[in-house]
């Protein structure tokens, strides 16, 4: 129960701080821009659930529905579980997978 209130607070959190940003040039309309920064939080907070996958280690942006994710994996296995579970994030339209496997 703890768990997921602090899953809850992290993503409550980190959707009113993307929400404050300016839109970017790339970027048609600000609902698209909230659409983008609502796919990012519920992927991010995916990761915080997944004891396979370190949410610190790994970078989600979002774009017009397509998600790209970067930084560093323990493995190939952690990898591709951070790739399956933007894929299956609703609101994803594509993922670009960049992660890195630190050895």
């Amino acid at each position: 129960m703890r768990h997921t209130a602090a899953t809850l607070a992290l993503s409550g959190l980190l959707a009113f701080t993307a929400v404050g940003c300016a839109v970017t040039r790339d970027q048609s309309t600000v609902g698209e821009y909230v659409d983008d920064a609502t796919v990012t939080t519920r992927v991010k907070a995916k990761f915080a659930e997944d004891p396979a996958v370190s949410a610190m280690s790994i970078s989600v942006e979002t774009l017009k529905g397509t998600v790209q994710l970067s930084g560093f994996a323990k493995n190939t296995a952690e990898r591709n579980r951070a790739a399956e579970i933007a894929r299956t994030t609703p609101g994803v339209k594509a993922v670009k997978n960049d992660i890195a496997v630190r050895p």
